[in-house]
């Protein structure tokens, strides 16, 4: 085999970095082909923002901006904006902590959608040029080869079409190869205080897929211990080093990892399934290009890498020894895929809720290696490659009894077996310019159909939520107007562009969706009449003037762009001395329970509320439109147990002409109340006599001076998770809501927020730093 001439007299470090630059250049190329010809944001007028993308990642990603640019509300520890108040350290953790994130805050803020794409290619990018690096170091092999490889990796189905929209995940596809560059320095001895701080940068980035990463790199290094190093002494050292700064990398990582593990077990608990294996057939249908399915794995890889690993097995210019390992462990994370106990073991002992395939990149990665091996040993020989091709084509055949197949995905994998043939047929004749012209088609090809045939799917199949607008424009602008905190909140309410409207739009509002929503606050947004979508993790807004009240939310944006104001108490007021009293089945009788006063009063009649009263429906189950006879209807959308229905406003009633119609069948469990305003005044102005006289809030913490002699509770209109503390001990809690014990002494409240675990994470992390630093003087000494 032989490269250009001019390449022969390159070093190996540039050789290398040539090889990634390719990588990262057609995987660039591909993706943004594909989105194109999906006509696809920002090429074309589709929405790109689906799912979790619009309604979680693009928000957080403007949060961050926000905090770059010092326009946040709260800091990194604790997030005023969301939930009416929450741990943010959690959320910055799982969704962006990537190094590559804060790139966000090089676009205007009206770009964000923009930037998230921009980062989500780049990531792309990144990991096909770390795999580039990876397998030359592996072993010497065609620069180009090595970067076309690179990009098949990073171009595989699970990257283009699952990761695509959970950019976190891509910090996990560019961990694979830098953590099996990690255990190739400890099988080496080098750069053994290197190693741990890039383990760190790769569990911090994005923990999950990094514990898969992890895992598939562990196999890869136990591999190469098995064929570099004979003796058992050896071996273990080896591994001993590999392990060893491993542990010392997540240690580092703690302070941002044992918050968020223990902010996870505190959370409303999400979707729990049972793992079912897909058939055969659809998983073999994987290994097609143009195919997609939300629960299935996406394995596909370019057809050039997936005849160079078929072919692998009967390659002779490549040890039998090592044949049988590299084509062993493909195969067995494979059927790892499809087995119950190993699928745990891969997410970390628990079901993800969605996608139950999301270690499919560790297989993608572990396949380009294997592909590489035989490569770097010499181009297969004509059997060798007709062996390989017989091996994909049986199972094409076995493919077709799925529904997954395409036409255009049967058509570009028979077109690129038969040019990848051509292709490593060519390089063993010294045709290596064709060669990676037609594997490099072959790719782009592929790599694009597949990318635009995910967009969809996915747009057929799952929510989308539009790209930055002028709507998102006049409600940010009319939110900033209105804006009045920390006096009181501005809420963007309902209906919402997205889950998380607070910090896309602005404002410091109830809505609030994560995968670590806190339980307290679920079930106290619930017990006052909140909707929840996603299970219970994406808990909107209430759109109440006595949860206003409650939550000083001083003002309230508007279906039709106009805030409506409120006079309302401020962040912290006190209750006067009681029994300790908990929530009911009632959230009308709740408001008043938390509120301190009767407000609301029944119907005179089933369906009617008094003339001059605000009607309110609670009909958490019901899923169709609902009026008053002489009103507008309205949407309540309860599809258990997925969607909980809102407490609703109905409108002024007008007495028996504003009797309550369904407009589809009455569910099981609703109620009608009816609001009186008069009380609600009266209830905020006694609020109001009694609170705080003053307030200062920083980024994580709360002062207020408190009425001389004041006694009962002291209530933060915050809910009452988990690290608050208040006056020099924990907070106590009233309701669901941040509260302080007063004795008739107390003129000051003073709280503070910080997430649990942090100092415990933090101290680990020093820790590891001593022992590091001690490894780099004792590494000095001896030099």
């Amino acid at each position: 085999m032989s490269t250009p001439h001019r390449s022969q007299h390159r070093s190996p470090r540039r050789l290398s970095l040539s090889g990634s630059a390719l990588a990262a250049l057609l995987t660039a190329v591909a993706v943004c082909a594909g989105d194109a010809a999906a006509r696809v944001f920002p090429y074309g007028s589709r929405h790109r923002s689906i799912n979790d993308l619009g309604n979680q990642f693009v928000p957080f990603h403007a949060h961050l901006w926000d905090l770059l640019h010092g326009r946040a509300e709260g800091g990194l520890l604790f997030n005023w904006q969301s939930g009416y108040g929450t741990s943010f350290l959690p959320d910055l953790g799982t969704y962006l902590t990537s190094p590559l994130s804060v790139l966000v805050g090089l676009f205007p803020r009206a770009d964000i959608d923009l930037a998230v794409y921009v980062v989500t290619v780049l990531k792309t990018a990144v990991a096909a040029a770390a795999m580039a690096w990876l397998l030359r170091t592996h072993r010497r092999g065609p620069w180009w080869a090595a970067g076309l490889l690179g990009a098949s990796y990073a171009l595989c189905g699970w990257s283009v079409i699952e990761a695509s929209y959970n950019p976190m995940w891509l910090d996990g596809l560019i961990a694979f190869p830098l953590l099996c560059l990690t255990g190739e320095w400890a099988l080496r001895g080098r750069r053994l205080l290197l190693a741990p701080l890039v383990v760190a940068v790769c569990w911090t980035a994005n923990f999950y897929t990094a514990y898969m990463a992890t895992l598939g790199a562990a196999l890869v290094l136990v591999v190469r211990v098995v064929l570099t190093r004979e003796d058992l002494r050896t071996r273990a050292a080896v591994i001993g080093r590999a392990a060893g700064t491993t542990l010392l990398g997540i240690v580092l990582a703690a302070p941002v990892l044992v918050p968020l593990f223990l902010s996870s077990g505190r959370a409303y608990p999400g979707w729990v399934k049972e793992f079912r294996p897909v058939s055969w057939a659809d998983l073999f249908a994987r290994l097609l290009p143009a195919t997609y399915s939300f629960s299935s794995p996406a394995v596909f890889v370019s057809t050039g890498t997936l005849l160079l690993v078929a072919a692998l097995p009967f390659h002779r210019a490549v040890p039998v020894r090592t044949r049988l390992w590299w084509a062993g462990l493909t195969v067995a994370v494979a059927l790892s895929l499809q087995w119950a106990p190993a699928h745990l073991a891969w997410h970390l002992f628990a079901t993800p809720n969605g996608s139950p395939y999301r270690q499919t990149f560790v297989l993608a990665g572990i396949a380009v290696i294997a592909a590489w091996t035989g490569l770097a040993a010499g181009p297969p020989r004509p059997p060798a490659l007709a062996a390989g091709a017989g091996l994909l084509a049986a199972a094409v055949l076995w493919a077709r009894g799925s529904t997954l197949g395409t036409d255009w995905g049967y058509a570009l994998f028979a077109g690129g077996l038969a040019l990848a043939g051509a292709a490593w047929w060519a390089l063993r004749h010294r045709l290596a310019l064709p060669a990676a012209g037609l594997l490099a088609a072959v790719l782009l090809a592929q790599a694009a159909a597949t990318t635009a045939y995910g967009h969809k799917g996915k747009l057929g199949g799952l929510d989308d939520y539009p790209s930055w607008g002028a709507a998102h424009t006049a409600r940010a602008e009319a939110l900033a107007g209105a804006e009045g905190w920390p006096a009181y909140r501005t809420d963007p309410s309902r209906p919402a562009l997205s889950g998380n409207d607070p910090m896309l739009l602005g404002g410091e509002g109830g809505s609030y969706y994560s995968s670590h929503t806190p339980e307290v606050f679920t079930h106290t947004m619930v017990a006052l009449g909140a909707g929840w979508t996603s299970r219970g993790r994406n808990v909107q807004s209430i759109d109440n003037p006595v949860t206003d009240a409650l939550f000083a939310v001083g003002a309230r944006l508007q279906p039709d762009g106009t805030v409506r104001r409120a006079e309302v108490p401020p962040l912290v007021t006190t209750r006067p001395p009681g029994a300790p009293v908990s929530y009911g089945d009632s959230p009308f009788a709740n408001q008043e329970l938390l509120l301190g006063a009767r407000v609301y009063e029944d119907p005179l009649a089933p369906g009617v509320c008094r003339a001059g009263t605000e009607a309110y429906l609670w009909a958490p189950e019901y899923n169709a439109t609902a009026r008053l006879a002489d009103g507008p209807a309205f949407r309540l959308n309860g599809n258990a147990p997925r969607n909980r229905a809102a407490l609703q406003p109905m409108g002024v009633s007008h007495g028996a002409s504003s009797a309550l119609v369904f407009d589809a069948a009455p569910p099981p469990r609703w109620t009608l109340s009816c609001l009186d305003r008069a009380r609600l005044d009266t209830a905020v102005a006694t609020l109001r006599a009694t609170a705080a006289t003053s307030l200062r809030v920083g980024s994580s913490q709360i002062r207020a001076e408190l009425p001389a002699g004041a006694t009962g509770t002291a209530v933060l209109s915050v809910p009452a998770i988990a690290g608050w503390t208040c006056n020099g001990r924990p907070a106590a809690a009233h309701l669901g809501l941040v509260a302080l014990p007063l004795d008739g002494r107390t003129t000051t409240l003073s709280c503070s927020f910080r997430p649990p675990g942090l100092l415990p994470g933090a101290a680990a992390a020093g820790l590891a730093l001593v022992v590091l630093a001690g490894l780099a003087i004792k590494r000095r000494q001896r030099t």
